[in-house]
C-alpha cells in the first residue's frame, strides 16, 4: 500500500493512455476514407471501397462535432465521385447507388449526432444536478474543526454516480467534536432522502443533547417519525446503521455509540491498531419495534498523534476477483501516515488495487486526526471518485 505519489503516478498513466486510445479513436474516419480510396483504386473493377466511405461518417457521429461530421460525410461523398470520375464509370447505375448509400448515410451520421449530443447536454445537467445534490446533502467537513484534522471520501460503486445511502458528518458542538458515519439500508432517491432525514436530525440535536445516548435516541425516533409521515421512504429504508462518536474538548479521549455499524479503527502514532468494537451489539436505528434497551456510550483513550477511522461497509465487503473481502484492520496495522488525508489517499488506492477498479457498494469513509502539538495544518480535499469513470 503506498501513499498520494504512487496513485498520482497510476492516474497520470491511465489518463494518458484513455486520451491516445481517443485520439486514435478521432482519427478512424480519415484513416477509413483513405483505406476506401486506395482499396478502391487497386483492387478489381468489380470491387468497391463504399463500405469504407460509409463507416466513416457513422463513425464521426458520436465523436466528432456537426460540422466536422457533415464534412466527413462530405469528404466521403466526394472519394466517390473522384473514383467513379477517375474510372470514367459515374453514369453507371452502379456508381450512382453507390454515392446515393454514401449521401444517405452521411445523412443518418448527421441525426446521430444531434441525438448524442442532445443526450450528453442531458446527461451533463443530470452530473450537475447529482453534484448539487452531493454539496447539499454531504458537504465538505471543514480542514480542522476544534483543533483536529478532519478528512473524507465519498466513492460511489457506479460509474457517474455521486450519492447514495451512505453519510458522514461532522459538527463542533457544545459538547466537544461531534461525528456520525451510517449506511441507510437500500438505494436510489428513498434512500438519499433517509440520508437527508438523518443528517438534519443529527445537525440539530447534536448541539441540543447533553450525551450521545441521547443522541442516539433523538435519530431513532426522527426516522420513526420520518418513515410513518413519508410513505415514498419504505418506512425510511427500513434501518440505518451508524457511529456515533464525540471527542470533548477537554479530555484526551473518545465516546463511542455502535448502533449495528462496522467498528471502526483507531490507528495510533506508532502503528498499533485497536479495533472499537462494541462491548454490547446493539439494532441499528429504525429497528426499535424488535426490541429496547439504552444506549450505552464506550469511553476510551484518544492520544494526540492518532486518528480514529470510520467507514460504511462497502469498504469490508470489497472484493478482488478471487471473492476475498477488504480488511481494513489487516491491511492497515503497523503503517504510519502523517495526517487523515494521507490516510484516507492510501486507503482508497488500496482498495482500488484489491478490487480492480470495481465495487458493488458505496464507500464513506471519515478519518479525524488529534494532532501532536506543534503539527502544522494540512490541506485535503473531499473528492468524489466515481468507478469507472474519469
Amino acid at each position: 500500500m503506498v501513499g498520494r505519489s504512487r496513485q498520482d503516478s497510476d492516474d497520470d498513466v491511465t489518463g494518458a493512455g484513455d486520451g491516445a486510445a481517443r485520439r486514435v479513436v478521432r482519427t478512424l474516419p480519415f484513416v477509413l476514407i483513405v483505406l476506401g480510396f486506395v482499396f478502391d483504386l487497386t483492387s478489381p473493377p468489380s470491387f468497391t471501397g463504399s463500405p469504407f466511405f460509409s463507416a466513416a461518417p457513422l463513425i464521426a457521429a458520436p465523436l466528432y462535432s456537426l460540422r466536422a461530421t457533415a464534412l466527413t460525410g462530405c469528404a466521403a461523398s466526394l472519394a466517390v465521385v473522384v473514383l467513379r470520375a477517375y474510372a470514367d464509370t459515374g453514369r453507371r447505375a452502379e456508381a450512382l447507388t453507390e454515392l446515393a448509400t454514401v449521401v444517405t448515410v452521411s445523412g443518418m451520421a448527421l441525426l446521430i449526432n444531434r441525438v448524442v449530443r442532445r443526450s450528453g447536454e442531458r446527461l451533463a445537467s443530470a452530473r450537475e444536478i447529482a453534484e448539487a445534490a452531493q454539496r447539499a446533502v454531504l458537504p465538505t467537513p471543514a480542514e480542522r474543526i476544534a483543533g483536529l484534522h478532519v478528512a473524507a471520501r465519498y466513492e460511489a460503486a457506479r460509474a457517474d454516480a455521486f450519492i447514495g445511502g451512505d453519510l458522514y458528518a461532522v459538527q463542533d458542538t457544545p459538547y466537544g467534536v461531534r461525528l456520525v458515519v451510517g449506511d441507510v439500508r437500500g438505494k436510489g432517491l428513498g434512500a438519499v432522502e433517509a440520508v437527508a432525514v438523518v443528517l438534519g436530525a443529527f445537525r440539530e440535536a447534536a448541539e441540543t443533547e447533553p450525551t450521545l445516548e441521547a443522541l442516539a435516541q433523538r435519530l431513532e425516533r426522527a426516522l420513526a417519525r420520518e418513515g410513518v409521515r413519508r410513505d415514498s421512504l419504505d418506512a425510511v429504508e427500513g434501518f440505518t446503521t451508524c457511529v456515533l462518536a464525540e471527542v470533548p474538548a477537554d479530555a484526551e479521549v473518545l465516546r463511542i455509540v455502535n448502533r449495528g455499524h462496522p467498528e471502526p479503527l483507531l490507528l495510533h502514532s506508532d502503528g498499533r491498531l485497536v479495533v472499537l468494537a462494541p462491548g454490547e451489539p446493539a439494532l441499528p436505528l429504525g429497528m426499535g419495534e424488535l426490541g429496547a434497551w439504552p444506549d450505552r456510550a464506550e469511553e476510551g483513550p484518544f492520544p494526540p498523534g492518532s486518528t480514529l477511522l470510520l467507514y460504511t461497509d462497502g469498504l469490508t465487503e470489497a472484493r478482488d476477483a478471487a471473492g476475498e473481502f477488504y480488511d481494513p484492520a489487516a491491511r492497515l496495522r503497523g503503517r504510519v501516515f502523517p495526517g487523515p488525508d494521507a490516510l484516507l489517499d492510501a486507503l482508497t488506492s488500496d482498495v482500488r488495487r484489491h478490487t480492480g477498479g470495481g465495487a458493488t457498494d458505496d464507500m464513506a469513509l471519515l478519518a479525524v486526526g488529534r494532532p501532536v502539538r506543534g503539527q502544522p495544518d494540512r490541506r485535503r480535499t473531499v473528492p468524489v471518485v466515481r468507478r469507472g469513470g474519469a
